[in-house]
């Protein structure tokens, strides 16, 4: 059910030929060592998925859109509905398959205008680390990327991935689950790198930072997502504890000081492209992830507060070049 054989022919077809190998290597071993306990649940949820061509497809459309409502009849819908659901929790999208609208977490439709136009994706062969189920890949497609490749270690997002991608049929993008270091060091062949909501879960941020240059050609681009302070000097928070109730807070930096770490890591062209207070309209409880989300991580009396009393989060957007 898990089956990447197209992808990885279609990746030796492109610029990333000799990385392809290496990925097939180690999705491989990862598929016959990862191992959790609703995984079998999941595979027989997506299996029993009704078998409908979609009639239309849009990877442009705020909420990636796989087939029409008068593609399946009642009964299917609430079949598929009923199986998606066995996928809970949806955190990215949003997706409307077959006229279902999975209303996920995060609005990821916002992120994505704000940073769809500062960047160029025609043709490009790029990389997001950390991708969850997928969403912004398929928005790279509608963007015109030549090919995504997404790596997630979290077994949940690969399945959801799947599911939408038992309709989709795409090949030219995939989430892999693996982590980032299931990528190779110092390839220097992707043309563009994401990491969007990665950097603050790190302990040792620069680092994280050392290896999304190398993932790129030289004059490559990153384009960097993170929750920052919203200050205009070199200022830096670590929590103690957790932060919005995450327990794997590490770092998280003003932009000035974010931009000089790209600096050192060998960045040039830095421009910060966004900066943005993350609202309830955008990271929220839905009937499609019914766990906490940002209404129960912010001070109930001061929302610019988390509920330890650090600052609400702001997140910064920023591109970067790989120097020449």
């Amino acid at each position: 059910m898990i089956d990447y054989s197209g992808f990885f022919e279609y990746l030796v077809a492109t610029k990333l030929k000799d990385t392809a190998s290496v990925f097939a290597e180690r999705t491989a071993t990862a598929l016959k060592t990862m191992s959790h306990g609703d995984f079998e649940r999941w595979a027989a949820a997506i299996e029993a998925m009704p078998q409908v061509l979609p009639s239309r497809m849009d990877f442009s459309a705020d909420a990636v859109a796989i087939g029409a409502a008068n593609d399946m009849d009642e009964s299917q819908q609430g079949e598929l509905k009923a199986h998606l659901m066995e996928l809970h929790p949806w955190r990215k999208g949003p997706f409307e398959l077959f006229g279902i609208h999975i209303d996920t977490e995060w609005r990821s439709d916002l992120k994505w205008a704000r940073l769809a136009g500062h960047i160029d994706l025609t043709d490009k062969c790029v990389l997001d680390i950390g991708c969850g189920n997928g969403y912004y890949l398929y928005r790279m497609l509608g963007a015109g990327a030549k090919a995504a490749v997404g790596v997630d270690p979290f077994l949940l997002y690969v399945m959801q991935f799947h599911a939408i991608n038992k309709y989709a049929c795409e090949n030219r993008a995939a989430v892999l689950p693996l982590g980032v270091e299931g990528v190779s060091a110092d390839c220097g062949c992707f043309d563009t790198v994401f990491s969007m909501g990665i950097l603050y879960h790190r302990r040792e941020p620069k680092p994280h930072l050392d290896q999304l240059c190398s993932f790129l050609k030289p004059g490559g681009e990153v384009v960097l997502e993170t929750i920052v302070l919203d200050t205009s000097g070199e200022e830096l928070l670590e929590p103690k504890g957790r932060y919005g109730k995450m327990r794997n807070v590490g770092a998280i930096p003003s932009p000035t000081l974010l931009q000089q770490w790209l600096v050192e890591a060998g960045f040039e062209a830095i421009e910060l492209v966004d900066l943005t207070k993350t609202t309830i309209n955008e990271q929220r409880q839905t009937d499609w992830m019914t766990f906490e989300s940002l209404p129960d991580f912010l001070d109930p009396a001061d929302d610019t507060k988390t509920i330890e009393g650090h600052p609400a989060p702001v997140r910064a957007i920023i591109t970067a070049r790989r120097k020449q």
